[in-house]
C-alpha cells in the first residue's frame, strides 16, 4: 500500500531552472513501513525538497500561482473560504505561514496588507520564493522549533507544510500555541486521513481500500543503506483532534473540500473521480485561548 504523496510528489530529477543545484544522478528509493524519529523524518525531508522544490514548482506552479491562497489539489482558495477570516480582517495582522514553500500564500496576504513571513524548512523552496519575489520575510527553521518570542503572531496557516511530514504534530502545534498571541487562529491542511486506507492512484485502482486506516506506521523511502530520503506519517481524525487539544487549541470546524466541477486535472493521487467519491483534504480551524 502507498499512501498519499504530498500534493505533487514525484521522482528526483534536475530541473532547467535557474539557479541550477546539481544533484546526483537520480535513484528509485526502496518504498516501506517503519518507524522514523522526528530527526531521521526532518532530515529525510529537508532533503526531499531541497531535491525535488524545482520539479514541483514547475510542475505545479501554474495551479498554485505566484500569489494565490489555495487550501489543497481540489482548489478551495482563502479569498472564497475565509478560514482565517474576512480579507478586509486581515490588514495589519502579523501572520506565520508553516511549510510556505514558495510563499504563494503569503504573497496573497500581503497584497490584503497583513504582514505575512513565510517559513519553511527547504532551503530551496524558499530560493523559489526569491525568484518569485515580493517583499514577504523568508525563514528557514523546523516548525518544531519556531525562532520566533512567544505571542508574535496575530495568525498561522499551513498549506499542506509540515504537518503530514512530522514525527510529533503536538510538537508542532505547542510551539505555533507560543508564538500566537492570546485568540489568535491557526488554520492547517493536511491529506485527508482516510486516504491512508486506499492506493494513491488517481484512477478506479484508487477506489478500493487496500489497508487497515488505523495503520499508523509512517510511509518511508528509503536509499540502498537503508536511510530515509522521504517521510510521511499518518493520523486518523481522532488524532488530530486530540493533537489540537493536546497542542492547547480548540477545534472550531474541520472542512472537507468538495470537488468543484472547473477542476479537471490529476495531481498525484487527486483526480475529479476520486475526489467526487471520498474526500482528499482535511482542513483544520483552530482557535488559542
Amino acid at each position: 500500500m502507498t499512501p498519499p504523496r504530498p500534493f505533487g510528489r514525484k521522482s528526483p530529477q534536475i530541473s532547467t531552472r535557474e539557479p541550477i543545484i546539481q544533484e546526483p544522478e537520480p535513484f528509485e528509493p526502496e518504498a516501506t513501513r517503519r518507524d522514523a524519529d522526528v530527526t531521521e523524518s526532518s532530515r529525510a525531508n529537508r532533503g526531499w525538497w531541497d531535491r525535488n522544490a524545482d520539479e514541483y514548482q514547475i510542475e505545479h506552479g501554474t495551479f498554485l500561482g505566484d500569489d494565490r491562497f489555495v487550501w489543497g489539489p481540489e482548489g478551495l482558495d482563502e479569498v472564497e473560504a475565509e478560514l482565517l477570516g474576512p480579507p478586509e480582517d486581515l490588514k495589519g495582522k502579523d501572520v506565520l505561514e508553516i511549510g510556505a514553500g514558495a510563499a504563494q500564500c503569503s504573497r496573497w496576504l500581503a497584497a490584503q496588507e497583513a504582514r505575512p513571513v513565510a517559513l519553511d524548512l527547504s532551503h530551496r523552496q524558499l530560493q523559489h520564493a526569491l525568484r518569485i519575489g515580493g517583499r514577504v520575510p523568508l525563514v528557514e527553521a523546523d516548525a518544531g522549533a519556531l525562532p520566533f518570542a512567544d505571542g508574535s503572531f496575530d495568525l498561522a496557516c499551513s498549506a499542506y507544510g509540515a504537518l503530514p511530514f512530522v514525527a510529533d504534530p503536538v510538537r508542532v502545534l505547542r510551539e505555533v500555541h507560543r508564538v500566537l498571541r492570546p485568540g489568535g487562529r491557526f488554520v492547517f491542511s493536511v491529506t485527508h486521513p482516510i486516504r491512508w486506507a486506499f492506493p494513491d492512484e488517481p484512477g478506479p485502482e484508487g477506489l478500493s481500500v487496500s489497508a487497515s486506516y488505523f495503520d499508523r506506521v509512517p510511509y518511508v523511502e528509503q536509499d540502498d543503506e537503508g536511510n530515509a530520503v522521504y517521510v510521511e506519517h499518518h493520523r486518523t481524525v481522532g488524532d488530530r483532534v486530540r493533537d489540537i487539544v493536546a497542542g492547547g487549541f480548540r477545534l472550531l470546524d474541520l472542512v472537507e473540500p468538495e470537488w468543484p466541477a472547473w477542476n479537471t486535472q490529476e495531481w498525484g493521487g487527486w483526480s475529479p473521480l476520486r475526489g467526487n467519491l471520498i474526500p482528499g483534504t482535511a482542513i483544520f480551524v483552530c482557535e488559542r485561548d
